[in-house]
């Protein structure tokens, strides 16, 4: 029998053994024993598979303790207060979860897919159905499930602990898919600590409520071969970047954002009609606070409550199949999905991973490697092992699991170097005496290996605002592995000029051109994201200067650049009819502004730079290569005109991309071709169709002639309008 020492620690929640006295046993002398862990029962029986009946007299402090006169399958019946009599199966009668293989690749770190085991699945177990539980929490005294299937009772669940990697598991019968779960955590000086949510949920309560759902895996979705052509380095990629709760509120109902199959019937067609081929979705991943935009994120594996459709049911939590089909319909429209991913930092809610188990189990331990000061949250461990292997499952997880096709990579720069963003003496050096942090280094090749390796039609994409070299290069020759880099240099640059009044821009001809002098050292996409349109910078349009028409003139022709430039394309939502007002999180887009001419004309002018931009291979097919880029004239300052021609592979017509960036017209201007023949216009932002004067080549062709002119044998003679790009395809 249970000695009164042992009854009161299992009474009490201190027991880090429960398996060890709850369930069958068998004694010394061969006698077979049940106890059973039951506050407020007021008597509890175990009923055999043969139908027989024992008795489990209380031994007081819910501890119930007798014996039968054979092992085997049992389940228990137990009495409550107002005489109710409950049959359950008894977890305390289920063998291990894990196996050993699993158990050491978790503690070593290796587990590809890590969320096939930890958080909760249901599964039928020897023969079953409930749900498995297991976290893991090494430096954890006791670990409880706690739920609305136990009244939230940390004393009625303590887990079994694996010794060998540090998870505690357990199976709880009955328990389905929509429950909702916590850990209790005892720590290692008797601390119980604030009640946990499951680092690897699948779904959670949306804010204010933070627990944790039990949910299915969802099933792998099929790669598809044709998303791996769609991603290349040689497609047209122009993405579309989205808040999903701000991009369109419905007012009617309280100002709601859409549900998973609203954004499905709206955002996707929208997005495809205007020319996109990717959508880029600021984070969805569950977190507390709105105004973090996702990027402080709590649940990782669970996709937000937020965009589950309203429901009568008291608990909303996400829908993990919703997303799945917002997906598919973007697939089915022909456009990607990448998901902002924040793998950088955590924030330090209580619930949340912030010392997990009483230890910095997630977090570096020492504030000066673990803490980031901008933004007030913690940075993962990357030197633990079990910490990557969170961290690259959650990668695969989104791909494998949701058919997502990249993943754009937040704040790497904070992530690379110790001293980010900190003054002398804040930070630790690395082993060498270095300012790199070569554990994350490390994890960043080792996520992009297995992205490659297990999901090569993916694609991994860096926001990295330094001169870290390699950051898109493969591992094996010494990069990082990323597809694609964030070319923050180039967005800054062109940014400042575009700000400037026309009558300055002569003295800053290099904000515009520098760009080429690095444009091929990386594999670039241009953005133009949700950061340069909020915390007081203004929208695209603000930032322009001039009177009205000179504001809307000069987006066109910085779009029209920015669309001509080598890389990839971004841009955020808003930006493609010139939002007015600064972006808010809380609000829609003001789509009422369509109902404006100047603003319609530059939704229409983005849907032809796009549709473009894909139809003409030498605007996209060798982006990253010095070889499809030419100068034709970047040093005519003194009238802030830039001239360059595209090429693509051989047989691909070359188009010649000319920027007026002042509001003077230039009749008759002369530039040098690479190529004798007729050079035809193909967009010109200055269009009346975009809100445009409409000045323009006469008959919209030039036919090349000799003499020539910048270097070149042969000439063209155009009239160029103002404040305007101008698009030029050669034909023979």
């Amino acid at each position: 029998m249970l000695s009164d020492d042992a009854i009161t620690r299992l009474a009490a929640g201190r027991d880090g053994d429960a398996f060890a006295s709850l369930g069958p046993h068998t004694d010394g002398e061969g006698r077979h024993w049940l106890r059973a862990l039951l506050p407020l029962a007021e008597s509890v029986q175990a009923i055999g598979a043969d139908g027989s009946v024992a008795e489990l007299p209380s031994r007081g402090q819910g501890v119930f303790e007798g014996r039968r006169a054979r092992p085997g399958p049992y389940r228990l019946r137990a009495r409550w207060p107002g005489g109710e009599a409950v049959e359950f199966d008894d977890p305390y009668r289920f063998g291990p979860l894990l196996g050993e293989l699993d158990a050491w690749l978790l503690a070593e770190g290796t587990h590809l897919r890590p969320f096939e085991l930890l958080g909760a699945t249901p599964r039928v177990h020897e023969g079953v159905a409930g749900t498995g539980f297991a976290v893991w929490a090494p430096n954890a005294a006791r670990v409880s499930v706690v739920g609305d299937f136990n009244h939230w009772d940390g004393r009625r669940h303590p887990m079994r602990l694996r010794r060998e990697c540090g998870v505690w598991e357990l199976f709880l019968p009955g328990v389905a898919p929509g429950a909702r779960y916590k850990f209790e955590l005892l720590d290692g000086h008797g601390q119980v600590l604030p009640l946990k949510a499951d680092p690897y949920a699948r779904a959670a309560e949306l804010r204010p409520a933070t627990a944790s759902v039990v949910a299915e895996l969802p099933p792998r979705v099929a790669a598809d071969p044709r998303r791996a052509a769609a991603n290349a380095r040689q497609a047209p990629i122009a993405i579309y970047e989205v808040h999903l709760a701000s991009w369109r509120r419905v007012p009617e109902q309280g100002n709601r954002w859409l549900d998973w199959d609203e954004l499905s019937a709206q955002l996707v067609p929208y997005a495809a009609g205007l020319g996109f081929t990717h959508l880029e979705l600021l984070p969805v991943s569950e977190y507390p606070f709105d105004g973090s935009w996702g990027y402080q994120p709590i649940g990782l594996y669970a996709p937000t409550a937020r965009f589950t459709a309203p429901t009568t049911a008291p608990h909303r939590h996400g829908d993990a199949q919703g997303l799945r089909r917002f997906v598919q319909a973007a697939h089915a429209a022909g456009l990607g999905v990448i998901l902002d991913w924040v793998p950088a930092h955590f924030p330090s809610d209580a619930h949340g991973l912030a010392r997990f188990d009483g230890s910095a189990l997630y977090e570096y331990a020492d504030p000066r490697e673990g803490f980031h000061p901008d933004w007030n949250t913690l940075i993962y461990n990357f030197g633990r092992t079990e910490v990557r292997n969170f961290l690259v499952g959650n990668a695969l997880y989104w791909i494998e699991r949701h058919g997502i096709d990249g993943l754009r990579v937040d704040a790497v720069a904070s992530m690379l170097y110790r001293d980010y963003s900190r003054k002398a003496g804040e930070w630790l050096p690395n082993a060498h005496g270095g300012r790199e942090n070569l554990e994350a280094i490390a994890f960043l090749k080792r996520v992009n290996e297995v992205i490659g390796s297990e999901c090569p039609q993916a694609v991994t994409l860096a926001e990295e605002s330094t001169a870290f070299p390699g950051v898109s290069r493969p591992t094996y020759d010494g990069g990082l592995g990323f597809h694609y880099k964030w070319n923050m240099g180039w967005m800054h640059d062109t940014l400042q000029h575009l700000k400037r009044d026309p009558v300055h821009r002569r003295w800053h001809q290099g904000e515009l051109s520098f760009g080429l002098v690095y444009a091929f050292s990386e594999n670039f996409v241009l953005p133009l994201s949700h950061d340069e349109v909020v915390h007081g910078k203004g929208s695209l349009l603000t930032k322009m200067p001039g009177d009205r028409w000179q504001r809307f003139a000069n987006l066109r022709a910085y779009l029209g650049y920015m669309w001509g430039h080598p890389g990839k394309k971004l841009l955020f939502m808003g930006g493609e009819f010139a939002q007015a007002r600064e972006w808010n999180d809380e609000q829609s887009l003001d789509w009422h502004l369509l109902d404006q001419p100047e603003h319609a004309g530059m939704q229409r002018l983005v849907r032809d730079l796009n549709h473009l931009y894909r139809e003409q291979p030498a605007l996209h097919r060798r982006d990253s290569e010095a070889g499809g880029f030419e100068w034709i004239r970047h040093d005519d300052a003194e009238r802030c005109i830039v001239a360059f021609v595209r090429h693509g592979d051989d047989g691909d017509a070359p188009v010649l991309v000319v920027s007026n960036l002042t509001p003077t017209v230039h009749h008759g201007l002369r530039l040098g071709v690479p190529r004798a023949g007729a050079w035809v216009e193909r967009l010109n932002t200055d269009s009346a169709h975009y809100g445009g004067s409409n000045v323009g080549t006469p008959l919209g062709r030039a036919q090349s002639a000799s003499p020539g002119a910048d270097g070149r044998a042969q000439a063209i003679v155009i009239d160029l309008p103002p404040l305007a790009t101008v698009f030029f395809e050669w034909t023979s």
